[in-house]
């Protein structure tokens, strides 16, 4: 009977790559859905970051919910379970094609209540059956295959799980519509469909043959558990964290956020393999390299941006390497599998929510990365990189030595702060010299646990950390949802900074109310909105979508009518209430301030309403797409007057945006010209800057009576081959500089 059963698991095992695709093929859908229906959200939802918040928790939810159900399922036999699976994914079918459900939200639709209830409605079935591929088929293999150690599929799921997060932008994206990507996605479930069902097919008929379904192995204790929970915890918020930290203090490429979340997910795949080769190696050079890069890369040298967005995803991958691998090492007996995995995604939920949720509303700064950094410091394995020093740290006065190290960082940073850096103002040299004795004392601290977090929270202090405490209690620094502003209050002028990029310099008196940046008389929007009272009267009703901090408004004639429109509250406070910046208080403090997305805004205005709108609502470099298409165009065109004017801000460093303004001009009827305008050296004295702006309007004589005579406005028109970008399809690929050297002059 034995022999029967050993010689059917054998045959059975022939076919273990058909568990690998299932696992790969599930997991390509799971990651390609989330971009895809959060695509499709923009145009009814706008882009608030209370809808992607609430999006990402009904993500985890479902994940949550998936991993639960998978981890209920192993009290039933496997075939039992195979039964009630196929069945679950059979009833979530009745979902397809996916979409959004067609149902109307009020006006006044709290995002906290309707997101959730309207991704759950859409996708919710699809996405919780999906999600419990992953540790169901591992689970079965391991009893198809008479007990093999399934943990190595999760590589397939991990590697799947990347292959769907680079395909969405990189080839769905660009190459299909909504309607499109939503029938790939369909035929992608039925084919996952057919090889879960053949995966069923190989799990043994008899419950004699399935001596794994049973727990035979004791169970993980409540600290085991909570271990599992805190590996998977911190590399899951450093992931966001990264992201974060990156696109607000480094650079803000577009895109970006794919690069941290794939690494992360990569990790799983070079952790979860057997032998003692890669744990070895990484509890030896890990600790090193969070304490030689974490500690130094929250100093943010703008010199050095690219540098250290590298050296910042080396970092991540490495600690979730590390940790991951940590976390293999104590994995539970296969019968316990679906436990296991379950705290993970419990982790996994705690890291996004405190880094994607809580932090931004607990911190006035990206506290959430160095915190991170030091807790991995924390529990990432650790070994001697040297016998000598395992030597030194041998015997009795462990404790001593470990005081004397601290002791000796002490001394560091108190000289630092009180001798080397007066003003706060660190020298080349001086830096140099104190990352030298942070190195020098972290080294000798590798290997012993609590000397080594005492050296690296001193280094993330060093680095960065007193310079971000001074500022947050300077109180010139906030943060909402959207990111980092930043005030600096010079001798001469205010200025505002979101993250790296700056968003606007007021002077002070007597020129306080002179446009600066890319607003000045000069540029485009300046131009026209000199040209307001002439083209409509001294009674001309100007719109502006962003507000920043308000140095449009300064344009303002008595007799016009203003109206602002800002996403973050935290803008307004720091534009009109904060007392910071007085551009609204002084030259339009009757204005009107609507808050919210400013597409969902103006769909709710009454039509033609406005006779100048001015477009100008990107977050550093970032590009809200809903905003962009032609459908948003054609919003635009119904709150203007038939003779009214649209100004678009397209300076950029990364994307080539004119052919998308261009393909919506196209699309819409409008007439457009372009306006790069050069400062002169005497004007950038003046804090006046480089700005790319095209003006539009339905109405030709309009255009005419701006740009007539002026040699700096020329006429824009299509790109040949472009595809103009609509709620349907629209991609930042074809337009980005990077990837299309012909576009860096553009």
């Amino acid at each position: 009977m034995n022999d029967g059963v050993e010689r059917a698991s054998v045959e059975r095992t022939r076919f273990h790559w058909l568990f690998v695709v299932a696992i790969l093929g599930g997991s390509f859908l799971l990651f390609l859905v989330q971009p895809m229906v959060a695509r499709m959200a923009l145009p009814k939802l706008g882009g608030a970051p209370a809808v992607w918040n609430s999006a990402m928790l009904v993500y985890q939810a479902l994940l949550l919910g998936g991993y639960a159900y998978a981890h209920w399922l192993g009290r039933v036999p496997v075939r039992m379970q195979a039964g009630i699976h196929l069945a679950v994914l059979a009833v979530a079918a009745l979902w397809l094609p996916i979409g959004l459900t067609a149902m109307n939200l009020p006006a006044d639709a709290e995002p906290a209540l309707w997101v959730p209830w309207l991704f759950g409605a859409s996708i919710g079935p699809l996405f919780f059956a999906i999600s419990a591929q992953a540790p169901l088929l591992q689970r079965w293999y391991s009893v198809a295959s008479g007990g093999r150690d399934p943990y190595a599929l999760y590589a397939a799921s991990n590697i799947g799980s990347f292959g769907g997060l680079i395909a969405y932008p990189l080839l769905v994206e660009p190459g299909l519509a909504i309607k499109g990507q939503s029938l790939l996605w369909s035929i992608g479930y039925g084919l996952v469909f057919v090889l879960v069902a053949g995966c069923a097919l190989l799990l043994p008929r008899k419950s004699g043959a399935e001596p794994h379904v049973a727990h035979h192995s004791p169970p993980a204790g409540r600290w085991r558990v909570l271990h599992w929970i805190a590996l998977a915890f911190v590399p899951s918020g450093l992931m966001l964290a990264t992201t974060t930290f990156l696109t607000t203090d480094i650079v803000a490429m577009p895109m970006l956020w794919v690069l941290p979340l794939g690494l992360y997910l990569l990790s799983f795949s070079l952790a979860f393999r057997k032998g003692d080769t890669i744990p070895d190696l990484l509890a030896k050079f890990t600790p090193v390299i969070v304490l030689l890069f974490g500690a130094t890369l929250i100093a943010g040298h703008q010199k050095l941006a690219y540098l250290n967005a590298l050296i910042g995803l080396i970092l991540l991958f490495v600690v979730a390497v590390s940790l991951h691998s940590r976390m293999y090492q104590l994995r539970p007996a296969p019968d316990r599998l679906t436990g296991f995995y379950l705290a993970m995604s419990v982790g996994g939920a705690l890291g996004g929510v405190f880094s994607g949720l809580v932090a931004p509303v607990l911190f006035d700064w990206t506290y959430e990365y160095p915190l991170l950094i030091l807790a991995a410091g924390v529990l990432m394995p650790q070994a001697f990189l040297l016998p000598a020093l395992a030597r030194l740290w041998s015997g009795e006065g462990q404790i001593l030595r470990i005081k004397v190290l601290a002791a000796a960082l002490l001394v560091v940073v108190f000289v630092w702060l009180g001798i080397l850096n007066p003003g706060g103002v660190l020298g080349e040299m001086h830096e140099q010299f104190a990352f030298l004795a942070v190195a020098v004392v972290g080294l000798i601290a590798t290997g012993r646990r609590a000397a080594y977090v005492i050296a690296l929270a001193g280094g993330l202090f060093l680095f960065g950390g007193y310079r971000a405490i001074e500022t947050s209690l300077s109180g010139d620094r906030t943060r909402s949802y959207f990111g980092v502003y930043t005030v600096s209050d010079l001798p001469d002028e205010v200025r505002l900074a979101h993250g790296t990029t700056l968003h606007g310099i007021q002077l002070k008196a007597p020129r306080a109310t002179m446009p600066t940046t890319y607003y000045v008389p000069g540029s485009g929007v300046g131009r026209a909105m000199l040209a307001a009272p002439g083209l409509y009267g001294p009674a001309a009703r100007i719109g502006v979508v962003g507000l920043g901090t308000g140095t449009l408004g300064c344009y303002a004639v008595p007799g016009q009518q203003w109206r602002f429109y800002e996403i973050d509250p935290e803008v307004v406070t720091i534009a009109r209430d904060s007392g910071k910046f007085t551009f609204i208080r002084q030259c339009v403090p009757q204005a009107e301030i609507a808050l919210g997305d400013a597409r969902i805004r103006l769909a709710e205005a009454t039509p033609a309403t406005l006779d100048l709108l001015a477009l100008d609502a990107f977050s550093s470099d970032a590009v809200p797409m809903h905003l962009m298409t032609s459908e948003a165009f054609a919003t635009y065109g119904r709150v203007l007057a038939p003779n009214g004017l649209l100004l678009v801000h397209i300076s950029n460093r990364f994307l080539a945006l004119a052919p998308v303004v261009a393909g919506a001009a196209a699309e819409g009827g409008w007439h457009a010209a372009r306006m790069v305008y050069q400062p002169s050296a005497l004007e950038q004295l003046d804090q006046a800057s480089t700005s790319d702006w095209i003006a539009l309007s339905r109405d030709q004589a309009t255009l005419d009576r701006l740009t007539r005579g002026d040699p700096q406005w020329r006429p824009l028109a299509p790109k040949p081959g472009f595809r103009a970008w609509t709620d349907d399809y629209a991609s930042v690929l074809p337009v980005m500089r990077a990837f299309h050297p012909s576009l860096a002059d553009d």
